[in-house]
Formats: C-alpha cells, sequence, structure tokens
C-alpha cells in the first residue's frame, strides 16, 4: 500500500452470499502548525503534499501573502507538526486567538470563517473562455487520474488545468485540503494563473468558492452541485461555476458567457 492507502479486512456480502476480502482504505494524519513557536491550528488530512497544504492554507486564512513570508517551514511527519517562522505576520492575525481543530469535512470547524475574506477574496476579471466539451474532457481527464478514489471512494481531487489539459492533480480526505494543496503548489512554484481552471470532485459550497476566488482563477467545473451562497458569491466575484459535470451533461450556474457556443430551448 501507499502512505495515503492502507488495507483493511473486510466481510463482503453480495448476491446473498459472503466473502472475506482484503479492501483498500484512505489514510487519516493529523497534523499540528506551531507558528513562531505557537500552536495555530490542527489539520486532518491526506499524509502527502503537507508542504503545500500547509502553504495553501495559511495563505488561504489570511496569514500569509506570498510563499517567500515563510522562513523556514519544518515537518515532523512522524510526530505529526509543522514548524513555521514568519517574520512578519499580517495586522489580521491575533497570536491570542483560540487553537483551531480543522477536520477532514471542514465547514464550521474552521472559526475564523469570513474573517479575513474581505481583503483577500477580489473580483476576477478574466477572458478566458471555453467549450463545453473541453469542460466535458477536463472532467473525464481528472476521473481517470483519479486512482485512490477508486481503490477507497474515500477521497477528493482538485485539478489545476488549461482549457485543453489537467497539468496537476492533488487528492486528500477533505475537499478542501485537496485545494490548498494546489493553492500551495502555486505559490511555491509562482503558478500563473491567467489561462488556468479548476476542475473539482467535491460540492461547491461557499467555502470552496472563496478559495477558488483568493487563487484568482475565473472558472471552476466540478462534478458535483453548488450551493446558493456560492452561487451569490460567484455572481459577485466574477467566477464561472459549472456544476454536475457528468455523462455528457453540465449546468452552467453563473457567468455564462465564458462558456462559448451555449444554445439552448426556451424552458416550456
Amino acid at each position: 500500500m501507499s502512505d495515503n492507502l492502507a488495507d483493511w479486512e473486510i466481510v463482503r456480502f453480495h448476491d446473498g452470499g459472503a466473502t472475506k476480502e482484503v479492501s483498500s482504505v484512505a489514510e487519516e494524519y493529523p497534523i499540528t502548525i506551531i507558528i513562531n513557536g505557537k500552536e495555530f491550528a490542527t489539520m486532518v488530512c491526506s499524509p502527502e503534499h503537507v508542504e503545500e497544504l500547509i502553504v495553501g492554507f495559511l495563505a488561504s486564512e489570511g496569514v500569509i501573502f506570498q510563499y517567500k513570508a515563510i522562513q523556514q517551514l519544518t515537518v515532523d511527519v512522524v510526530a505529526g507538526f509543522a514548524y513555521l517562522e514568519i517574520e512578519k505576520l499580517p495586522d489580521t492575525y491575533q497570536e491570542d486567538h483560540s487553537k483551531r481543530f480543522i477536520g477532514s469535512c471542514c465547514g464550521k470547524s474552521r472559526q475564523f470563517y469570513f474573517k479575513n475574506d474581505v481583503k483577500t477574496a477580489k473580483t476576477i476579471m478574466s477572458n478566458l473562455s471555453l467549450s463545453c466539451n473541453q469542460c466535458l474532457q477536463l472532467m473525464t481527464q481528472l476521473q481517470q487520474a483519479s486512482n485512490q478514489f477508486r481503490q477507497t471512494g474515500g477521497v477528493h481531487n482538485a485539478a489545476l488545468a488549461t482549457v485543453n489539459d489537467v497539468q496537476l492533480i492533488r487528492t486528500d480526505i477533505g475537499r478542501h485540503n485537496a485545494l490548498d494543496k494546489l493553492y500551495g503548489h502555486m505559490l511555491m512554484n509562482q503558478t500563473s494563473v491567467r489561462d488556468k481552471v479548476i476542475v473539482f470532485s467535491g460540492r461547491v459550497s461557499s467555502e470552496v468558492l472563496l478559495k477558488i476566488a483568493k487563487m484568482r482563477i475565473s472558472i471552476l467545473i466540478s462534478k458535483s452541485a453548488p450551493t446558493k451562497l456560492a452561487l451569490e458569491l460567484a455572481e459577485d466575484l466574477g467566477i464561472t461555476v459549472i456544476g454536475f459535470v457528468r455523462k455528457g451533461a453540465m449546468n452552467v450556474y453563473t457567468h455564462h458567457d465564458r462558456v462559448e457556443e451555449i444554445t439552448y430551448d426556451k424552458k416550456r
């Protein structure tokens, strides 16, 4: 097994019979982030690309704005700690904040939700566009590369892509973590986002949408559904949300002008 998967003996019931089998399950890994000697948060994640996750998470939370703000980053995988030295923390950072535990499901466990979003989530101005067929092809590429999902059914995938090809995929038990890993990679490698889209396996919540805005990405393609608040934010922030991309179909929810050659029949 890889570091992200483990073997587990199960009893499988099928067609009226039972057999003992070995199944693959996803690993969970707690990592506690220490900033300048003080505990900031404990995250539960898949044990790969942890440095990217930490960088992306801190940028998403408004603790850093550039990778070069981090003077030192050391990850102790065995102990489950990440130690960071950051010389100049932003004014919005509070050393007396409560310690946070961020589970793999994320959501409301992020206690500072929306606190720094006004400063870090800006309106996206982009002329990037793509066709319906390109959307479908990108989702097909993501799914074909999703080996861990096929083995476990227990992880999410996020990809950085051009309109023609998936370029980078990150996987995690938490859909937010998968996006943070992409964000961290982009910051660490100074990746240009002008021609990039995000292809995503998970539900598009308001928090997911805000992460896309902070990454300065104008088009989000998801296999799953969006929430109303996410769509309201997408309208305001200039992001095209495309959901339910599966089996040759898709829904374009916001900023339809970025999807080329859309023709449709009037609703009866």
